[in-house]
């Protein structure tokens, strides 16, 4: 028997026979574990090459969309009125004060008096109208995008259930056009979908 280097322990020798079964055997681990590895990444280039993902750009969808012209002019229509009124009180702010400038002069101190003070009163009711209405207009707005938001969710689920759709994002740093399913969503909103 001959003694290897590899074999340290003296109580235990070492044989040619023994040291190349032991190579051999780590030589089938280093092949089995390599071929493993390969196995693993053509397997999960197969898997992400299965998953379909989509991407729908929000803002478009909310500026195109039928449903966002519609919202928009009834918001319009609903507002008008207040809108009207507000603009006429502020043309009588804006008379009464060219009024009050022009004839400084000649005004006595307690018509000056109570000009200033008709001025400061329609300008306080000017500024809590026009403050309400600016809150009741968000209101309405955010009212009306809720609902939009709605049917657009509809509409991508749809989308995403119906072409089979893994993942569909809204936010994308870059996003290829080859993803971009934004033409579809605004294409089944205006066929009546997302209802």
């Amino acid at each position: 028997m001959t003694r290897f280097s590899v074999c340290n322990s003296r109580w235990v020798p070492c044989s040619e026979r023994v040291y190349r079964r032991i190579f051999r055997r780590s030589k089938v681990k280093i092949v089995f574990v390599a071929a493993l590895a390969a196995v693993s990444l053509m397997t999960a280039g197969a898997v992400q090459a299965e998953v379909k993902i989509g991407y729908i750009n929000t803002q478009r969808v909310l500026s195109d969309a039928p449903q966002a012209a519609r919202a928009k002019k009834k918001i319009e229509k609903e507002f008008e009125k207040r809108n009207l009124e507000l603009q006429k009180i502020a043309k009588q702010l804006q008379s009464l004060q060219e009024s009050m400038e022009k004839n400084a002069v000649t005004l006595h101190e307690a018509e000056r008096r109570n000009k200033e003070r008709e001025f400061t009163d329609l300008g306080r009711d000017f500024q809590r109208r026009e403050r309400e209405f600016k809150e009741d207009l968000n209101l309405r707005q955010n009212e009306e995008m809720a609902a939009i938001f709605e049917r657009v969710n509809k509409a991508i689920k749809a989308i995403g259930e119906t072409e089979k759709f893994d993942l569909i994002v809204q936010e994308a740093l870059y996003a290829s056009p080859r993803i971009d399913i934004t033409d579809r969503v605004l294409k089944q909103l205006g066929d009546g979908g997302g209802k």
